[in-house]
């Protein structure tokens, strides 16, 4: 009878989802859309781990092939980007004590990545769209080999993915320059500078410095939103020119003899979707860092005004990385292979590195510390991306890239590594530690499903990067259906090795429904019955 009343009301019901402010139902919103698209990805994850070890004869191969295709968008957009932007329009009003921009934006933010996503990732489960080598298949294009309407609907869902993304944008440089209501005059220009890096490059060549006007925190999500930015328009542009070709296939107008250049398009291509990988997700974790590292230890972060100029020059060097995708295309000239594709490359391991070592010292300087949840995590994110990016600049060598590319290495201990261990322990940080700010102070209903959660997820997230990684160093290919059983003890293990990410993940998403009970994840979604001058944060 108690667990029935636990499981609807929360622990000892102490949460209440009509006491949430909008500011915190916007928020909890993105983290459930993020989770449900998780749970999404994972259970793709295992099919496909189960297929790799003997393929399922209810699955088809093009059915294989269409949610491999789906698999990491679903993850990227519909969880990465849903609990990314979630936390950002949080902690952007919350750390600059001001009120979002705007809420209705937000919401809308939510809602367009949760239908963008289902409508590309249904459009692929009906009709098997699977272009494979990249999202968009490269021009000129070869309709014979996919849906043309199958391909139309999944990149509509991107597109209205990317529309949300810029309302994303628009909101948090909103929130840094605008002035609410009832405010003393804000500086909108120096604001946007100062996030930007500008001020503090200026700062360089000034006798007298002047002070930061925004916290590192919001600096690092504002120049992580520049290529988010870049990435939308990229990625917009790039789909308005795939719907011109699918429509007019569909009008009985074939225009895959038309003169756009292949290997520019990829270029262009890689430039946007690499703003993603090397861009936003390592300039948005380093802020992320940064910020769980002052928070949980109380202390200013050592090292300041290093991390901010590693956080601008990580930002320049994003845009200059992309041909290290390119590396094994033989038309792709060796000019930029050698400059953008290894030495450019190489030398994020610098900048990453250093946000590496500053929160470490952070941590170091604050000892004793209790190990809670945000800790644990925090140190298990820093773990993943220190295994996961010398794995990606070991594939940035013109040598080595010969014997790795299109293998297991490149999707495991680089990919899923990065994503799976070092982002996604990271972002779980960051809810263990919003979870009592978001809900009124709701505890935890098992501390040990959280600690089994820690554990699982690490060992899980590490072992399944490893045998694949293994698998591709034996020459197994990404993309591939392997009838033979000639890689199955690495598959065996991988598969595992991901069935602890699954348990582990059910484990935290049973913990925090039982922490909030199923009424309060209802109430999530309903109107907030207070005032918006309740907003978080309330104070001026």
């Amino acid at each position: 009878m108690k667990f029935l009343q636990t499981l609807m009301s929360g622990e000892e019901g102490l949460f209440k989802a009509n006491t949430l402010t909008p500011m915190q139902k916007m928020t909890l919103r993105f983290v459930v859309v993020g989770l449900l698209y998780y749970a999404f990805a994972v259970i793709e994850g295992m099919l496909m781990r189960v297929y790799q070890v003997t393929p399922i004869s209810m699955i088809p191969p093009n059915q294989y092939f269409a949610i491999l295709t789906a698999h990491p968008l679903v993850g990227i957009f519909g969880s990465t980007y849903s609990t990314v932007f979630g936390a950002f329009l949080f902690l952007v009003p919350f750390l600059m004590k001001k009120p979002l921009w705007s809420i209705k934006l937000a919401n809308w933010t939510c809602a367009l990545l949760a239908v963008g996503t289902f409508i590309f990732w249904f459009s692929g489960f009906v009709t098997h769209y699977a272009p494979l080598y990249t999202l968009y298949w490269p021009l000129p294009a070869d309709f014979s080999q996919f849906s043309v309407w199958g391909g139309t609907f999944f990149i509509v869902g991107i597109a209205v993915i990317m529309v949300g993304t810029v309302f994303f944008v628009i909101n948090i440089f909103k929130t840094i320059a605008y002035t609410p209501e009832g405010f003393e005059k804000q500086p909108g220009k120096a604001l946007i500078s100062s996030a930007l890096g500008i001020s503090g490059l200026k700062n360089l060549f000034r006798k007298n410095k002047q002070e930061h006007l925004v916290s590192l925190p919001v600096a690092a999500i504002a120049r992580g939103t520049v290529d988010t930015a870049l990435n939308a328009a990229v990625i917009l542009f790039t789909g308005v020119l795939i719907l011109v070709y699918m429509i007019a296939e569909l009008l009985g107008t074939s225009l895959k003899h038309s003169a756009v250049d292949a290997l520019l398009y990829k270029n262009w291509f890689w430039w946007g979707l690499d703003l993603i990988a090397d861009g936003l997700v390592l300039i948005f974790v380093a802020g992320t860092w940064y910020l769980l590292a002052t928070l949980i230890t109380g202390k200013k972060l050592f090292m300041e005004n290093w991390a901010r100029a590693a956080l601008f020059v990580e930002m320049v060097v994003s845009w200059t990385v992309w041909s290290h995708h390119l590396m094994s295309d033989q038309a792709q000239p060796g000019i930029l292979k050698i400059l953008s594709g290894e030495m450019v490359t190489a030398f994020e391991l610098i900048t990453q590195g250093l946000a590496f070592f500053i929160t470490l010292i952070t941590l170091w300087s604050a000892r004793p510390l209790k190990m809670t949840n945000p800790l644990k995590f925090l140190l298990g994110g820093l773990l993943g991306f220190a295994l996961a990016v010398p794995a990606g600049i070991m594939q940035a060598d013109l040598g080595l890239n010969r014997i790795l590319h299109n293998t297991q290495w490149i999707v495991g201990p680089h990919v899923h590594v990065a994503v799976l261990v070092g982002l996604t322990m990271t972002l779980y940080s960051a809810v263990y530690f919003l979870f009592p700010i978001l809900t009124n102070g709701a505890k935890l209903y098992s501390q040990k499903l959280a600690n089994f959660h820690f554990w699982a997820h690490l060992l899980g997230g590490i072992g399944m990067g490893a045998f694949m990684g293994m698998a591709g160093l034996k020459g197994m290919l990404r993309r591939t259906i392997y009838f033979n059983g000639e890689f199955n003890v690495y598959m065996i293990l991988a598969a595992l090795s991901g069935s602890l990410l699954l348990i582990g993940f059910l484990a935290f998403f049973f913990n925090i429904v039982m922490s909030v009970g199923l009424n309060g994840v209802i109430g999530i979604f309903m109107p907030s019955k207070l005032n918006t001058k309740d907003l978080l944060p309330q104070e001026k």
